[in-house]
């Protein structure tokens, strides 16, 4: 499939690319959808195989980010942006600045933050040249900046519900849940549900990150391509997207699956194989809100840490709602949270 029939297909209204020479900066913004506002969503900087791999990223990360404010309540709309990055030639602080500037000329119909690869210094460098980012601090009590800790607060919360639909109970103690990826929004949630009792298997490609997590929560380790097939209660991916596919469904032997990590499934068929399965599937772009209700909540000006925390809250109850109409209508839960963020965006604002 062809660039444009791809960006077609998802209902993009526009992607550009970007180029500057003085730095290497080789950036994609893809604005999805701007029915309810401005498109919001991070910036991905990544090693790409090759240009074609980055624009897919960049295509599908955007069409989640349209559903995931949505279903988060937010007056925004989704997009999202990817960086290239080149081994050898790291990224400079000119970079980012760069990068700023490719998001000032959108004049607005695309709000950055951070995402994957990208730090709360590299925003402060973008926000030196445009007023359209997100994800700094703002002084204390404030909404704003890193938003790992409130995704990681989210997913938490989602795999909660999960349990108490699935597994009856409103305890985590004693489950085995395995975390893949174990970096910002993974080490956060494993302290959470280390602190709920839960008792932890993790694994990352990033050494230092694993042996932080094992020695501060007694995580027990897994091989990197193992830790999905672990004999666990739920299943956390919170690391890179497609995980959940035709060759990984089959041996996965958790009945719950809950994390971070954004476009889980490979593809739309892959939610009817975990339904098939009996496993339950949290919608990533729902149990994974939190980071872009703090970054909305923060360029939106004037909200508190509180109200952030309060908006975060209602993660459970919609993915509650979703769980529910997915066993009435036996339908996958990636399809009922599909269609209930098409119709909040069909709806337009409120």
């Amino acid at each position: 499939m062809s660039f444009f029939e791809n960006a077609a297909n998802l209902g993009h209204e526009s992607v550009h690319q970007f180029y500057d020479p003085q730095t290497g900066l080789r950036a994609i913004v893809a604005i999805h959808s701007t029915a309810l506002g401005p498109a919001a969503g991070g910036c991905r900087m990544w090693h790409y195989e090759d240009e074609a791999q980055a624009m897919r990223d960049a295509l599908r990360l955007s069409r989640g980010m349209t559903y995931k404010n949505a279903m988060a309540g937010l007056p925004m709309g989704g997009g999202k942006a990817v960086i290239l990055t080149d081994p050898e030639r790291p990224p400079s602080d000119d970079l980012f600045r760069a990068f700023g500037r490719c998001v000032d000329s959108l004049g607005g119909r695309y709000i950055t933050a951070e995402d994957v690869g990208v730090s709360v210094d590299n925003m402060r460098l973008i926000k030196e040249v445009t007023e359209f980012a997100a994800g700094v601090p703002h002084g204390e009590g404030s909404a704003g900046g890193d938003p790992s800790p409130w995704t990681a607060d989210g997913v938490f919360l989602g795999i909660r519900a999960a349990v108490a639909h699935r597994l009856g109970s409103d305890s985590l103690d004693n489950l085995r849940v395995a975390v893949q990826g174990v970096g910002k929004v993974g080490y956060d949630l494993c302290r959470q549900l280390r602190e709920a009792g839960a008792s932890l298997v993790i694994a990352d490609v990033n050494e230092q990150n694993l042996n932080r997590a094992q020695a501060e929560f007694g995580a027990q380790v897994a091989d990197i391509d193992q830790i999905l097939f672990e004999d666990v209660d739920v299943l956390a991916p919170c690391a890179m997207g497609a995980v959940l596919d035709a060759q990984s469904i089959p041996n996965i032997r958790a009945t719950v699956i809950g994390g971070a990590a954004n476009n889980q499934l490979a593809t739309e068929d892959d939610g009817q194989r975990l339904f098939d399965r009996g496993i339950l599937y949290a919608p990533d772009f729902v149990i994974n809100g939190g980071g872009i209700i703090s970054v909305s909540m923060e360029y939106m000006g004037g909200k508190t840490e509180a109200e952030v925390s309060a908006q975060i809250a209602l993660i459970p109850e919609r993915l509650s709602e979703i769980f529910v109409s997915s066993d009435k209508q036996q339908t996958p839960t990636n399809v009922v949270a599909d269609s209930m963020a098409e119709a909040i965006v069909a709806a337009g604002p409120k």
